[in-house]
């Protein structure tokens, strides 16, 4: 698998480390991994609810360019959040081909718009390391650690971040 960015419930490197210091060495975190063009993020697989393609959604006036609109979720009306223009790279030109991955952020609902998904991973505690902050970029405050799997690199998004 080559890089790719994980999304958590607020986690940061110093957390992850945290918890693997008090005796959780042997707990692995599963990760839904997606990617981004070229890039690759996932998130907490405890956080996903769901994995859709792509559909219509309903545009709402007055929003963020990242928010696309809302979807109508079995009653439940659900915020799409452009992950491509939310970390400053422009829109995703959706396609049927594209997937949103719905999420439990806190007491809310959020989709996710990627471009495909790629696998589980599995990792454990003590292998994320912190984001360096030398290079400050759109998505830097998103990420809450960076994890290598399999010679690729892992930046795990901060949930809570991303949508504040």
């Amino acid at each position: 698998m080559t890089a790719q960015a994980i999304a958590t419930s607020g986690q940061s490197a110093a957390d992850w480390n945290a918890s693997e210091s008090s005796g959780d060495k042997s707990i692995a975190t599963e990760l839904i991994s997606f990617a981004i063009g070229s890039d690759q993020y996932g998130v907490d697989i405890m956080a996903v609810r769901e994995i859709k393609g792509w559909s219509e959604i309903t545009h709402l006036p007055k929003q963020p360019d990242y928010v696309r609109g809302v979807l109508n979720l079995r009653g439940v009306m659900v915020p799409i959040i452009d992950l491509r223009c939310r970390f400053g790279q422009g829109l995703t030109e959706a396609t049927p081909m594209h997937i949103v991955i719905i999420v439990q952020v806190e007491d809310m609902q959020v989709g996710l718009l990627a471009d495909r998904v790629l696998d589980i991973v599995s990792f454990e505690a003590s292998q994320v390391q912190p984001v360096p902050r030398a290079a400050q970029s759109a998505r830097i405050d998103f990420l809450s650690g960076l994890v290598t799997i399999e010679g690729g690199m892992i930046a795990i998004i901060d949930l809570p971040n991303l949508l504040s």
